[in-house]
């Protein structure tokens, strides 16, 4: 991995730590990406797109909730792919 400079690395780390919710990660890149170079203005727009960035599936789970909630016809039984995710009623699912 040497096609980006550390400063981008940086900015990447900062998008994916923001992309899955993981504050440990955003905690450890931050001062990382100072420590590169970067600007905390630089480090902010990151964020900023980040955060525009992962907005959209979350919106798009939240439409989903909606039109099924309006539904009343849905049978419970979810679509093809429904198997893919967890049910936190039973302790051997995995995570979704």
């Amino acid at each position: 991995m040497d096609q980006l400079s550390h400063r981008e690395r940086e900015l990447v780390a900062i998008g994916a730590a923001l992309g899955s919710n993981c504050i440990p990660c955003i905690e450890l890149h931050i001062p990382t990406a100072r420590q590169a170079g970067l600007t905390d203005a630089q480090i902010s727009e990151a964020i900023e797109l980040a955060d525009k960035v992962r907005q959209v599936p979350a919106r798009n789970a939240l439409a989903a909730g909606r039109k099924a909630l309006e539904n009343p016809q849905s049978s419970g039984a979810g679509p093809a792919n429904a198997a893919q995710c967890a049910d936190p009623c039973r302790p051997s699912s995995p995570c979704c």
